[in-house]
């Protein structure tokens, strides 16, 4: 059964950085891609970015590029998000997902199999 593991929320003022986690409980699952979402007070989970396992290209949201950074490490089975230059508008549960096949849109929910059971960030003004 794999799992996603994330780890890193917490409370950080405007201008902050943080630094998100999500580990693959499986070694031997190799994702294709992994990806972050978001969701605000009254929100919809929306897309952040998302990383390709084996070439590690990156895609961000507008709202967030040149602020958040995606990386991973194959050796820990481990994403990272790298947030930056943070808002309150960055306020959000985080969620990480992995999908072990390509997809035609991966700024999208339904295509992932994996999910993480969210971190809390919240900034403070």
């Amino acid at each position: 059964q794999v799992q996603l593991v994330e780890s890193g929320g917490g409370l950080v003022q405007a201008g902050g950085s943080l630094r998100l986690s999500c580990a693959v409980s499986v070694r031997t699952f190799r994702p294709y891609a992994m990806a972050w979402f978001r969701q605000g007070p009254g929100k919809e989970r929306s897309f952040v970015g998302y990383i390709t396992w084996s070439d590690g290209n990156t895609y961000y949201v507008d709202s967030v590029k040149g602020r958040f950074s995606i990386s991973r490490d194959n050796a820990k089975n481990t994403v990272y998000l790298q947030m930056s230059s943070l808002k309150p508008e960055d306020t959000a549960v985080y969620y990480c997902a992995a999908t072990p096949i390509g997809l035609f849109r991966y700024d999208k929910l339904a295509g992932y199999h994996y999910w993480g059971q969210g971190t809390q960030v919240t900034v403070s003004s």
